[in-house]
């Protein structure tokens, strides 16, 4: 069901608001708003702020960490069950078994241990999600992700070492340096290695991402509101 709430407070409504802002955007790059998937990102918030998001029909959602999400997911799926669910956060192995009943997509593949250790899984019959590249575009130490330099050693080892389907790469740009030149460093890694699927993009440059390449926008405090 899609809501048609024009309240500019109520989730539908920023919901609606966020939709049209990426459209824009997209049309500004001359691309289509449809091939941008809003990844509502729902860390944090319970069931009664999702649950209007769910009614106004978004169905993609974000999580940063696996037992949140154990905890509040299961019986939301059992209502609607077309839920997407991205882990967008950074991943234990000794967390990767339950993250693997839970998630659709990883966004932060980030380093070896955790490419082996979805390979094992993987050869003992688990399906495995959808899988994003983490790369660290500013380099900065207390962030997760591969290295730039580092990045095309990674996704060929990701090929033809581990036989892993890598669908695209994934940044969080430094908060004080300027979005653009991070998310045009990711398009162009991806592009030289034959990918197409960029998650870029947050609350407060979604659009820049959008202009930039991006098919995954990450969005939650301008779906949600301020987190405690």
């Amino acid at each position: 069901m899609t809501s048609t709430d024009t309240n500019p407070r109520t989730p539908a409504a920023r919901l609606a608001a966020i939709r049209a802002r990426i459209a824009t955007a997209a049309k500004d790059a001359g691309r289509r708003a449809e091939d941008v998937v809003l990844v509502a990102v729902s860390k944090t918030f319970e069931e009664d702020a999702i649950l209007p998001l769910l009614d106004a029909g978004q169905r993609v959602f974000g999580e940063n960490r696996v037992q949140e999400a154990a905890r509040k997911w299961p019986p939301l799926r059992e209502r609607y069950g077309d839920i997407e669910l991205h882990l967008i956060g950074p991943l234990q192995t000794n967390k990767l078994a339950d993250a693997l009943e839970l998630f659709d997509v990883f966004h932060t593949l980030d380093r070896e241990k955790l490419a082996e250790a979805l390979v094992k899984a993987r050869d003992k019959g688990t399906v495995l999600p959808r899988l994003f590249v983490q790369i660290n575009t500013g380099e900065e130490p207390q962030k997760a992700g591969i290295a730039p330099g580092a990045a095309d050693d990674f996704l060929r080892r990701c090929r033809d070492e581990w036989a892993l389907d890598i669908e695209g790469l994934m940044c969080i740009p430094p908060t004080e340096e300027e979005p653009a030149l991070h998310f045009a460093l990711l398009e162009k890694i991806a592009r030289r290695n034959g990918l197409v699927k960029l998650s870029m993009g947050m609350s407060g440059d979604f659009e820049t991402a959008v202009r930039l390449g991006a098919t995954h926008v990450r969005v939650g405090s301008a779906l949600f509101g301020t987190r405690d």
